[in-house]
């Protein structure tokens, strides 16, 4: 379970990390072979936007895979409210351990999650449960120009695998996966995200004012934001589009 702390500013919001509808559908617009009806695992579905957003656009059965019960439960409800809950099952697992026979889907989406496991070391496991020739999308966090200093520091103190776009091709060509085509999160899809994050530790910091670990949460958020807005478009969630070799 994710720090109390933590689950104080961030846990309830629709949105878990950066991304957009816009983004995921121009992803998948890039994906043209798959059924009419595909058979989607979604990865660290969170609380499920891009997951929604999937259904409606492919009419296909979604398996939505979290480890956090309060995701599952948010997508449930949002599901149900938007009339999709009859295509997307809900499964609480590791996405280390996805408990998927091998050859189930045509797609694996995930998006701001794998670093969770690793992006090489997930896109070879999930690539067990793709059938021959499906597809993957997957976001991953990426450098795509040069960094500042204090950028690069505070990213190899805190995800020191990230790597840039060619690294993270590679990287996908050794876990058995040809790159049809990549392209990087606009700033617009990291507000959609940061905006709610401000909005929520604006309202906090006064209640919380006597508790240093909830300061301390609200602060880590405070510089990942300022370190984000002054690294010169240095790097951000790539998303990168593959078929299974």
């Amino acid at each position: 379970m994710a720090h109390p702390a933590w689950w104080l500013v961030n846990g309830d919001l629709d949105q878990q990390g950066p991304g957009s509808d816009a983004s995921t559908l121009r992803a998948l617009e890039t994906l043209a072979e798959l059924p009419s009806t595909p058979r989607i695992a979604d990865m660290g579905c969170g609380p499920g936007r891009q997951t929604l957003a999937l259904a409606r656009a492919t009419g296909g059965h979604i398996a939505a895979l979290d480890l956090l019960p309060p995701f599952l439960k948010r997508l449930r409800t949002r599901a149900e409210g938007a009339g999709l809950a009859d295509r997307i099952a809900l499964v609480q697992s590791d996405m280390a351990r996805p408990p998927f026979a091998a050859s189930s889907f045509d797609l694996i989406w995930s998006e701001g999650a794998v670093y969770n496991v690793g992006f090489e070391a997930g896109l070879a496991r999930w690539g067990e449960l793709l059938r021959p020739g499906g597809l993957a999308a997957v976001t991953e966090l990426s450098w795509i120009g040069e960094p500042p200093t204090e950028t690069l520091a505070f990213w190899q103190g805190h995800y020191p695998e990230m790597a840039d776009v060619e690294a993270n091709c590679k990287r996908a060509e050794r876990a058995g996966y040809r790159v049809l085509d990549h392209f990087a999160l606009p700033h617009s899809d990291w507000r959609a995200y940061y905006d709610p994050i401000e909005a929520r530790a604006a309202k906090l910091r006064p209640r919380y004012a006597d508790d240093p670990r909830a300061l301390a949460a609200i602060g880590h958020q405070d510089h990942e934001i300022e370190i984000f807005e002054g690294s010169r478009g240095s790097y951000s969630y790539v998303f990168y589009l593959l078929r299974k070799d």
